[in-house]
């Protein structure tokens, strides 16, 4: 077996991997798609933003497009909802095209939007609000469903308020019950809670993934943070540059990211240097064993490497003389804990917290050592995508 370092597939690639149809009962037994898109692509004055994007979202499946600004996650939510067309590719919703010579306009593909402005009517009460999307239902169906989605969404003590008497957090729980009124097939959330106090949004994500959870609804949300894709979604889709780095569980996606990019994007990575032996790769920091390393075998046995971490990985502890192997270059005060930043003597830099009582202080001389008691993701040195054991490769 050649210990020739390769990338995994592309993001594309790994896309249509994950999307292909097999013939067994797990597969057969998989919900239906919701919502499907085939190689879309979107331009502005000649500028790329949506690059040959390609996904399937499955029924009460709760996705989130996770990225930052400018990445093209908000463009694609809205060539969803019809807001836009894509200048290629296919949108699917339940099977059947909506974008093409047959083009589906936003108000007939049966789509809910929750906009993180929350776009109520500031003239209408909450009760009236909920009841703007389905005036066309007979009455006594229309005050059925209004009061269901109050009792739901734990406003049925507030249904003739104005929107100014609400809190932001009730504000945004009418504009989730007004998007869910018509029974939409999809729903679509906009950096929904953005414009919330810290302690407000963690409660209200909490509360709005078990509201759609209840009710079954597929939805595909949009978001530049972290915590809140990794919070509430079944999948998350990492975006950059207009196409997707990685999708996969939010697990997945943490602990072995196929890029630097998703690596570096959901929390704080750090990058160590090694060259595998025999047994273990040999860093600065420590020999990790190569079962320790996810997909990284004795067949790789003289190559070079790069190890990710992140800074619960790593312990730093005072030392002085030749049993220090690093300095600390930066110290972090974070509350319940430090968070250092510790140069090793060939020049990598890794990040490690400790308690916040442990006393390490800037530009102290330390010994590091990686203790992390799960595999760790690794990388062809210099290469932007993770390494993958070969028979891994194979399939």
């Amino acid at each position: 077996m050649s210990s020739e370092l390769r990338a995994p597939r592309s993001a594309e690639e790994t896309s249509e991997a994950a999307e292909r149809p097999e013939a067994s009962d797990r597969e057969r037994s998989r919900p239906e798609a919701v919502l499907e898109l085939d190689g879309i692509r979107k331009s502005y004055d000649g500028t790329p933003v949506i690059g040959g994007l390609s996904l399937t979202v499955r029924d009460g499946e709760l996705l989130t497009l996770l990225g930052p600004s400018g990445c093209g996650k908000t463009t694609t939510l809205r060539l969803i909802a019809g807001l836009e067309r894509p200048d290629e590719g296919t949108v699917r919703l339940g099977g059947q095209a909506v974008t093409g010579d047959g083009f589906v306009p936003a108000e007939q593909r049966d789509v809910g939007v929750v906009f993180q402005e929350f776009a109520l009517f500031p003239h209408l009460s909450a009760r009236e609000n909920i009841a703007f999307g389905i005036d066309e239902w007979p009455d006594a169906e229309r005050r059925e469903r209004v009061e269901e989605l109050l009792e739901l969404v734990g406003l049925a003590d507030h249904g003739d308020k104005a929107p100014d008497e609400l809190s932001g957090g009730q504000q945004q729980r009418v504009a989730l019950a007004r998007s869910l009124a018509p029974e939409p097939r999809l729903l679509l959330l906009d950096e929904p809670f953005s414009n919330l106090d810290v302690d407000l949004r963690v409660e209200m994500r909490e509360e709005v993934r078990e509201i759609l959870k209840e009710t079954g609804v597929t939805a595909v949300s949009v978001t530049h943070d972290q915590e809140e894709a990794m919070s509430i979604s079944d999948r998350v889709a990492v975006m950059n540059d207009g196409t997707i780095e990685q999708i996969n569980t939010p697990e997945e996606v943490f602990q072995r990211p196929e890029s630097k990019f998703v690596a570096g994007f959901l929390g704080h990575a750090s990058f160590v240097a090694g060259e595998v032996r025999d047994d273990c790769v040999e860093t600065d920091i420590g020999c990790v064993p190569l079962d320790r390393i996810h997909g990284l075998t004795d067949a790789y046995t003289g190559s070079e490497v790069d190890l990710m971490v992140r800074p619960d990985d790593v312990e730093a502890r005072p030392a002085g003389g030749e049993a220090a192997n690093g300095e600390v270059v930066h110290r972090r005060y974070l509350g319940p804990t430090v968070l250092y930043r510790v140069e090793t003597d060939s020049g990598d830099v890794v990040g490690c917290t400790h308690n916040h009582a442990d006393k390490v202080s800037l530009d102290d001389p330390v010994f590091a050592t990686i203790v992390a008691e799960h595999d760790l993701a690794w990388f062809p040195r210099d290469g932007r995508t993770a390494g993958r054991d070969a028979t891994e490769r194979e399939r």
